[in-house]
């Protein structure tokens, strides 16, 4: 069961993610060569547990702020966050 963020959490959000206690091996890459396809269910995995996560938000601004070169925050990957980064930059 997913815990309920207070709606004034700002730290310490990590207390109430979907995520806490699943699997480290879903969102992030393993060590050795990792077929397209195996990286994509494996994102997708780890993106449906993001889908249902109450501090979705809190997660990917975290991983944008400090720059997170890996893993899956905020159900973006590292493409979709950098494109995210970009996007916004252009946003101005």
């Amino acid at each position: 069961m997913v815990s309920r963020m207070p709606p004034d959490v700002r730290e310490g959000w990590e207390a109430y993610a979907a995520c806490r206690g699943a699997d480290t091996s879903l969102f992030f890459a393993p060590n050795y060569f990792e077929r397209r396809e195996e990286k994509l269910a494996r994102e997708a995995k780890a993106k449906a547990i993001c889908a249902r996560c109450p501090v979705r938000e809190p997660c990917l601004e975290y991983a944008l702020r400090i720059r997170d070169p890996h893993g899956i925050w905020g159900g973006l990957n590292e493409l979709e966050r950098r494109r995210l980064l970009r996007a916004r930059e252009l946003a101005g």
